[in-house]
């Protein structure tokens, strides 16, 4: 059985007056992340770690940011495109584990949701999806609520 696992990493930064998307599901906040996409920072991390997983690189590899298509686009359509590349080599999403810190706002009561949203755009059962939020007790760029930060950690399976 050929078992992939890859991890992903991003950082957006926050600005007063954007939109905050996470996880392809709009959170209210008086900040959003600046970003030539949507800013999920979490669909972005998720993507580089399947991109990963089959050494393919990076998000920005694969929708550079200095390409006007992107500009402003859901990121869940690029997470489809990525599942979709997924299955053409040959694999499977087995499940997803994503941690988003940020200091503001609580996420807990979005991470349902979140997690739904997820499970829908990749095809997979909810149970096999993970998402955690943690604040960083006002430390960091995330305590200081400059920026947001997420890892995420997948598992391909070869069909």
């Amino acid at each position: 059985m050929d078992i992939r696992i890859g991890c992903g990493y991003d950082v957006h930064a926050l600005a007063d007056g954007l939109r905050l998307v996470l996880c392809g599901v709009e959170v209210p906040h008086t900040k959003g992340c600046v970003a030539h996409s949507d800013g999920d920072v979490a669909i972005h991390a998720i993507c580089d770690a399947m991109l990963g997983a089959l050494a393919l690189g990076d998000i920005g590899k694969l929708f550079p940011d200095s390409d006007a298509k992107y500009k402003g686009i859901d990121s869940t359509i690029l997470l489809k495109e990525v599942v979709e590349i997924v299955r053409s080599k040959g694999f499977r999403v087995s499940n997803i584990d994503c941690t988003i810190a940020m200091q503001r706002p609580k996420l807990r009561p979005y991470i349902d949701t979140m997690r739904e949203r997820l499970a829908e755009v990749v095809g997979i059962a909810i149970d096999r999806v993970s998402v955690k939020a943690t604040t960083t007790e006002h430390l960091g760029f995330e305590g200081r609520e400059e920026g947001v930060s997420t890892n995420a950690v997948v598992l391909l399976l070869a069909d």
